[in-house]
């Protein structure tokens, strides 16, 4: 019960708010609410995954408002877990997670120019 007052409560919040700023779905199969978050320009700037309880769960991701990658991350029920990923103009960063704490920490910098060619 707890559970479906929970989900209900979050489904109706998500109403209030314009469509432009968040969208929920909950997917049936998995049991997650997927959702969606937006720039104010419209365009995405997290999409991941709720438990019905609200925890993150799963793949998260962060767009800048270029639409580029800034950061991947993974949950299990509101724990940080697995390899997270940050990226910036010449930097990625990954961090390593486990039992909700940083375990190690890398950083790689982008120092060459590199030039392509779609011919």
């Amino acid at each position: 019960m707890k559970k479906i007052v929970v989900l209900l409560i979050m489904l109706s919040v998500s109403f209030t708010y314009a469509q432009k700023e968040r969208s929920l779905k909950l997917n049936k199969e998995t049991n997650l609410i997927e959702v969606v978050y937006y720039h104010d320009s419209g365009e995405i700037s997290q999409t991941g995954q709720y438990t019905v309880d609200g925890k993150l769960h799963g793949d998260w991701f962060s767009y800048c408002k270029e639409g580029n990658k800034l950061i991947s991350a993974k949950y299990e029920n509101g724990a940080k877990v697995g390899k997270w990923f940050y990226w910036n103009a010449n930097t990625l960063k990954e961090v390593d997670y486990s039992n909700n704490a940083v375990a190690s920490v890398s950083e790689w910098k982008n120092t060459n120019t590199s030039v392509v060619s779609n011919k």
